[in-house]
């Protein structure tokens, strides 16, 4: 049962869902797309704003470029924005990391820029779900604990990244080295559309694959040539015949550049893919085998498979579902009961898993659509989930030592 002082607690943050609302329309109307970096300064300032409040110690990060492919093949580096670090009570017996993106799919010339009202309770806007509305749960959450006297007994982390929708290239240290540092961890990424929370989620990889060939005279000279298209084309096919339904094994080959005039056999061509899985050993497989078939290119043509990002499998290991129950008793407490069941998505909690860290990482609002200009969320689940973490926390809190 909830104490008195827990019940005053949960109960004030059940006024301020206007105050999160407007908040959310605010943040929802700065594009903060991974690759804005004007947008992301925007954002990290906005954040720098309301965690104040919470009177840990704030500071951003700089974060390395990431190296990539441009579309002629040639390496380039792409500059990441800052990520937000904010701690408090680093000597505090229990200790709690918990993180967010700011970054979001949509660029500042796509067409999706404001939220705006559905119904009465769901809001359409860009990142409201993915996760921005995560962000206020965290921020909700943490304002409603620090103003407990149980507070104390627990010190936390937090690090908002603005490039987890491109890999987390460059934020990815930084979670590892927090995995080291915490008991445990919570990801403020939307649930499913339906309140479940995502138990398993696959691994995966981005890569790139350069062919180069040799140029000729499609008429004149066609035999002295080699078709880079036409080497990409037979590693396209090679690498689509490793996916695997039964096993949760896919390879999406998602891009395809080269060519030019069709009198020319062309000497280049690139192909970009993605790769998921759902067991380790399938995952390390998969990518062993693309790198296989790249060695083994039609004669005369150079092929190189290019490693962009990868994030390993998450289980729903027995370190996971503990902390999974350990929520579900308080959603009890709540009144109703949490499910959970697998993803086929990635998030930054796979990087924590992977480190070593139990986490649950789909804390954030009730939502669906996301990556699209119909991402909405469940106007209700900010006070819901903001009320089920606060009361997480002042569990943990009260844990004798």
């Amino acid at each position: 049962m909830q104490t008195h002082s827990f019940i005053d607690t949960l109960n004030a943050i059940n006024g301020q869902q206007r105050t999160m609302m407007s908040l959310l329309r605010s943040w929802a109307a700065i594009n903060s797309e991974s690759e804005n970096l004007s947008g992301l300064s925007q954002m990290i300032a906005a954040l720098e704003m309301q965690f104040l409040s919470l009177g840990g110690h704030m500071q951003r990060i700089d974060l390395p470029p990431r190296s990539t492919i441009a579309i002629d093949g040639s390496p380039i580096t792409i500059p990441h924005g800052q990520a937000l670090h904010i701690t408090k009570r680093p000597e505090a017996p229990i200790q709690i990391f918990l993180g967010g993106h700011m970054d979001t799919v949509y660029s500042p010339s796509h067409p999706f820029q404001k939220a705006e009202d559905l119904c009465e309770n769901i809001l359409r806007g860009p990142g409201v779900a993915d996760m921005k509305g995560g962000l206020i749960v965290m921020l909700t959450a943490l304002k409603a604990f620090e103003n407990h006297p149980s507070s104390k007994n627990v010190g936390w982390e937090i690090l908002i990244n603005p490039d987890e929708e491109i890999g987390s290239i460059g934020s990815e240290q930084l979670f590892v080295a927090a995995a080291q540092r915490n008991h445990l961890g919570l990801i403020f990424e939307p649930s499913f559309a339906d309140g479940a929370l995502v138990s398993d989620r696959k691994g995966s990889a981005n890569f790139s694959v350069v062919a180069k060939g040799l140029a000729a005279h499609a008429g004149r000279d066609f035999e002295k040539g080699r078709n880079a298209i036409a080497a990409i084309a037979d590693f396209i096919l090679r690498a689509s015949a490793l996916s695997n339904k039964t096993k949760g094994i896919s390879v999406n080959v998602g891009q395809v550049l080269g060519g030019g005039p069709v009198n020319i056999v062309p000497d280049f061509a690139l192909c970009r893919l993605n790769m998921r899985a759902d067991a380790i050993e399938d995952f390390d497989e998969t990518e062993a085998q693309l790198e296989r078939i790249t060695e083994t290119p039609p004669e005369g043509v150079i092929m190189t498979l290019h490693l962009h990002q990868k994030r390993d499998p998450k289980p729903f290991d027995e370190k996971c579902k503990k902390l999974f129950n350990q929520l579900n008793a308080c959603a009890f407490e709540e009144g109703y009961s949490l499910i959970s069941r697998p993803s086929g998505g990635v998030c930054d909690g796979n990087i924590l898993s992977a480190a070593g860290l139990p986490v649950i990482d789909s804390l954030g609002v009730i939502g669906g659509k996301l990556h699209t200009s119909d991402e909405y969320m469940l106007i209700d689940s900010l006070v819901q989930r903001s009320r089920l973490t606060t009361l997480f926390l002042l569990r943990l809190a009260s844990i004798p030592k």
